[in-house]
C-alpha cells in the first residue's frame, strides 16, 4: 500500500493537503486538509452589521460578490429589509458577471491543464487543427501563432505557465489538434476574465471586492447608457462561452469518457439558489433552493444544517446549527509518521452537513436540482424566451456523449466538470435578459434601488450561491452591534473532514476508488480535487 501526498494542491484558491492510500492502483482511503484558518466569524463581533458586508467579503478572493450578497441578505433578513426590484436586478447582473468569470478561470486556467497538453499540441498538423475547429463548431483563432510561441517555450528550455505538470502521464490522451485548440482558448480565457471583471467593475466600482451591493439593495444606480456598456461585454463573454468553452467542452468529453466511472461523491446534493425573481423566493430563484439524494428531490432550509468538529481544528460545540455554533481555534498538531489515527484532527475545515448527510454543493449539485426542478414542472426563465435551460442544456449534452435518458452519469468527475460549463451557458443567456429588463425598468420610471431598515436588532440568514458552491452566513444583532456571525462557505460544505461518526467529507468520499496510473504521478488525485474548484 502507497501512501500518497499532495500537498499544498496547487491552482485552487487557498491551501489545502490531499492524501490517500493507494492499493492495486486504487484510492482505498483518504482525508483533506484545509490548511489556512480564516476566522472572520470574531473579526466582526461587536461591529456595525452594515461593516459585514465589506469585512466578509474578503473570506474570498474568487466569489467576494456571492459573499457580500449572502452577508447582505442575513443582515436583510434580521432587520425585516424587502429589497427593491431594481435592487434585485442589479445584484443579479453582478452576480452573473463573477459567474461568468469564475466559470472561464475555474475550467481553462485551473483545471484544463489536468487533460490539456500544451506540449503535445506541438506535434499538431495546423491544417487539421482549422479542419478539427471547423467541425467542432469552435471560434477559428491564429493556431500557427500560438504553436510558435509554444516551441518558443519548449526551445528556451522553460514552460513557462506551463511548467511542473505531468506532460508524459498516460492520462493525457487527447489528440495535439486539440491540445493546441484547447491550448489557444487557454489563453484567450485570461482576456474573457477581464471583460467579464470589466462588468463587475462598473457595477461594484471595482474588482474583485464590490462596494454597491449594501444591505437594503444597490449603491449603483444604472442609467441605459452604462447598461449598454455592460451589455456589450456580456454579449462578448456569452460568444466566448457558445464558442469555445461548451464546444471544447463537447469535444474534450469522449477522450474522458472513463471519468464517468469514478469521482462520483457522497450523492447527496445542496443549493441554496441564486439569482432572484420577483417573488424572492428562494425555492424559485432561476436556480432554485432545493437538496437532492441522487436524482431525488427533497426541501431544505438553513435549520437543517449542522457542524461537527471531532476531526477539526476548533474547540467550540459540536453538532449545532450556525445560529447557535462558534468559531474557537484550537491548533493541535498531527503526528505526520502515524497520520491519521481514528481521532486525529486534521482540518481547519468544519464537517458540514446537511439533514445529517455529507453533502456537496456547487455547479453539479446546482444543475441537478435545477434539472429536478425543471423536470418537476418548474418553469426557470421567467417566461424569458431564448434561454437554454438547464435540463435542455443536460440532456442535449447526454445526447451528443451517447448516454440519452441517463442523467445519473452527471454524479461522476465527468459530471462535475461538464456541469460547471453548461451552467455558464445558462447564466450568460440569463444576463442579456435582467440587461434589458433593467433598461425597461429605468425607461418606466418607477425603478427603486435600495430600502432603509427601520430597526436595529434581530437574528438572520442569508443563504445564497458561489460559484464554487452553497454559501450561508448567519447574524445576531444587538442595540445596532453584530453579537453573533457565522460562516458556512462553500468549499466547507466539499472539502470538510471526516464528522463525529467518521463519515468522510464530499472530496475525500469523490477520492474512494479513484485509478491512480501511477502513484508517483497522482494526476487522477489533481482531476478530481479540482474538480471541486476548493
Amino acid at each position: 500500500m502507497a501512501r500518497v501526498v499532495v500537498d499544498p494542491l496547487t491552482r485552487i484558491e487557498g491551501h489545502m493537503r490531499v492524501e490517500c492510500e493507494v492499493q492495486d492502483n486504487k484510492v482505498v482511503d483518504a482525508w483533506v486538509a484545509g490548511t489556512l484558518y480564516r476566522g472572520m466569524e470574531t473579526v466582526l463581533l461587536d461591529r456595525s452589521p452594515e461593516d459585514a458586508f465589506y469585512v466578509s467579503q474578503r473570506i474570498c478572493g474568487v466569489c467576494p460578490i456571492s459573499h457580500s450578497h449572502a452577508s447582505a441578505q442575513a443582515t436583510e433578513d434580521a432587520l425585516g429589509i424587502k429589497i427593491p426590484e431594481g435592487g434585485r436586478l442589479v445584484r443579479n447582473l453582478l452576480e452573473a458577471a463573477q459567474f461568468l468569470h469564475s466559470h472561464i478561470l475555474w475550467f481553462y486556467n485551473l483545471t484544463a491543464l489536468d487533460y490539456v497538453s500544451p506540449v503535445n499540441a506541438l506535434s499538431a498538423n495546423i491544417a487539421d487543427t482549422y479542419a478539427l475547429a471547423q467541425a467542432a463548431g469552435t471560434k477559428a483563432a491564429d493556431f500557427g501563432a500560438v504553436a510558435t510561441r509554444l516551441k518558443a517555450f519548449v526551445d528556451n528550455g522553460q514552460l513557462s505557465i506551463f511548467s511542473g505538470h505531468y506532460w508524459d502521464h498516460p492520462g493525457y490522451a487527447l489528440p495535439p489538434e486539440l491540445d493546441l485548440i484547447a491550448t489557444t482558448h487557454y489563453l484567450e480565457a485570461l482576456e474573457m476574465q477581464a471583460v467579464a471583471n470589466e462588468i463587475v467593475a462598473i457595477i461594484a466600482g471595482k474588482f474583485s471586492h464590490p462596494m454597491t451591493s449594501v444591505p437594503g439593495g444597490t449603491a449603483f444606480v444604472p442609467t441605459v447608457e452604462r447598461l449598454d456598456d455592460i451589455l456589450f461585454r456580456f454579449i462578448r463573454v456569452k460568444e466566448f462561452i457558445d464558442t469555445a468553452l461548451i464546444p471544447d467542452t463537447l469535444a474534450i468529453a469522449p477522450f474522458i469518457l472513463d471519468a464517468a466511472g469514478y469521482g462520483a461523491g457522497t450523492g447527496n446534493f445542496l443549493s441554496w439558489g441564486v439569482f432572484e425573481k420577483s417573488s424572492l423566493v428562494p425555492e424559485e430563484r432561476y436556480l432554485p433552493r432545493g437538496f437532492a439524494q441522487g436524482l431525488a428531490a427533497e426541501g431544505v432550509t438553513p435549520e437543517d444544517v449542522t457542524e461537527d468538529v471531532a476531526r477539526a481544528w476548533y474547540s467550540s460545540g459540536t453538532g449545532l446549527n450556525p445560529a447557535q455554533g462558534e468559531t474557537v481555534g484550537k491548533f493541535v498538531e498531527y503526528d505526520m509518521g502515524n497520520f491519521p489515527g481514528p481521532e486525529d484532527k486534521y482540518s481547519w475545515g468544519k464537517a458540514v452537513r446537511c439533514k445529517g448527510k455529507s453533502t456537496e454543493s456547487g455547479p453539479l449539485a446546482r444543475m441537478i436540482v435545477a434539472y429536478l426542478a425543471e423536470k418537476g414542472g418548474a418553469d426557470l426563465t421567467g417566461g424569458a424566451t431564448g434561454v437554454r435551460t438547464p435540463a435542455a442544456l443536460i440532456d442535449s449534452t447526454l445526447e451528443a456523449l451517447g448516454v440519452a435518458g441517463k442523467p445519473e452519469v452527471l454524479v461522476s468527475l465527468l459530471g462535475r466538470v461538464a456541469a460547471r460549463n453548461l451552467e455558464a451557458a445558462y447564466v450568460a443567456d440569463l444576463a442579456l435578459v435582467w440587461v434589458n429588463e433593467t433598461i425597461e425598468a429605468i425607461k418606466g420610471g418607477d425603478a427603486k434601488f435600495w430600502q432603509a431598515a427601520e430597526t436595529d436588532a434581530g437574528d438572520g440568514v442569508g443563504a445564497w450561491e458561489a460559484p464554487r458552491g452553497s454559501v450561508a452566513h448567519w447574524i445576531g444583532i444587538k442595540g445596532g452591534k453584530i453579537d453573533h456571525y457565522q460562516v458556512v462557505a462553500p468549499t466547507t460544505w466539499n472539502t470538510c473532514p471526516r464528522d463525529d461518526s467518521g463519515v468522510r467529507g464530499p472530496l475525500e468520499e469523490a477520492l474512494i476508488g479513484a485509478p491512480i496510473a501511477d502513484p508517483e504521478r497522482p494526476l487522477e488525485i489533481l482531476r478530481i480535487g479540482h474538480s471541486f474548484d476548493p
